[in-house]
């Protein structure tokens, strides 16, 4: 296919052509910013050329094979990788174990950059930086690494993507705490308890005994923050569509290290609204369908799975 001026056009120019109409329909629904949206696309296009051929390789596979994720071969292990090997290179010097046991699917437990105090990282899922590994398990080169000896073995490798909510030692939350209005516009920062208030009146609590409320008041800062999890956890402001397009090229960034499937953490509480449960809104449905695409169009060998906790009844 080519384009007006007869140059081929490019696997990443064919893809945004397809989804484009929609991409651009749903994203303005949302967020009606065109600026923004310019953006986005912007980053897509950065996030296409930084993925190298060998990836793009494995698109052009899967893509020909769309259901090969449902095959009744597809065997998964999740592990913590302290505990199966102490470290990444650990696991890769036992890659040939985990081949010779049928795993064609390897889920490693949050390893990405959490606060050093353990009482504050919630097992990972409590993240501080999502383009760096905990010092401890090794680095983001070890495990782009380890991914390729998975994909030379048959081996997808499956990871977790915290959306909802960062560490308050990200770089965002520390700049936000600093003062810095941009940063604040992140999270959902409030002078007083009226608005956190009417939140609560309809916001059911993730975690009533150890962790009651949503909000959590700050001393040092004089702020009210939304902490729907831990105090330590806040919460991100997907109606900034900062926050949408800067989390999209973080989980971008992790498929360009070769992870094969993204596993989208906490997804129902994404989107807040007052007067309601902040939980499954329509527009949550929205954002994921956006990463769903902004994945297609940049790297389509790679699968997201929904992740869901709510209240059972």
């Amino acid at each position: 296919m080519s384009n007006e001026s007869g140059k081929k056009k490019s696997s990443f120019d064919i893809r945004l052509e397809k989804y484009y109409d929609e991409l651009k329909w749903l994203y303005m629904e949302l967020y009606n910013d065109e600026e923004a949206f310019e953006y986005f696309l912007n980053m897509l296009r950065k996030s296409f050329r930084e993925r190298k051929s060998s990836l793009r390789s494995v698109d052009a596979r899967r893509s020909a094979h769309p259901d090969m994720h449902h095959s009744n071969k597809m065997m998964g292990m999740m592990l913590y990788t302290e505990n199966f090997a102490g470290n990444l290179q650990g696991v890769r010097d036992r890659l040939d174990y985990l081949r010779e046991c049928g795993v064609k699917y390897l889920h490693l437990m949050p390893l990405l950059d959490t606060p050093e105090d353990s009482a504050r990282s919630d097992g990972g899922y409590a993240v501080s930086d999502f383009r760096k590994v905990r010092s401890d398990l090794g680095t983001m080169e070890d495990l782009e690494k380890l991914a390729g000896d998975c994909h030379k073995r048959g081996i997808r490798v499956c990871l977790d993507f915290v959306m909802n909510h960062t560490s308050d030692e990200h770089e965002w939350a520390k700049a936000a705490r600093a003062g810095d209005p941009e940063a604040q516009s992140r999270y959902f920062f409030y002078d007083n308890w009226d608005i956190p208030r009417q939140y609560e009146q309809t916001m059911p609590q993730v975690f009533p005994e150890t962790a009651p409320g949503n909000f959590t008041y700050f001393d040092d800062f004089g702020k009210i923050v939304m902490t729907t999890f831990y105090p330590f956890q806040w919460d991100l402001n997907y109606a900034n569509p900062i926050v949408f397009n800067d989390m999209t090229e973080d989980c971008l960034f992790l498929c360009n290290q070769g992870i094969d499937v993204i596993r989208l953490d906490a997804t129902p509480y994404i989107w807040k609204e007052l007067g309601t449960t902040s939980r499954n809104l329509p527009q949550v449905h929205t954002l994921v369908r956006l990463m769903h695409l902004a994945c297609d169009i940049v790297c389509p060998g790679t699968l997201l799975l929904g992740e869901v906790v709510m209240e059972p009844s």
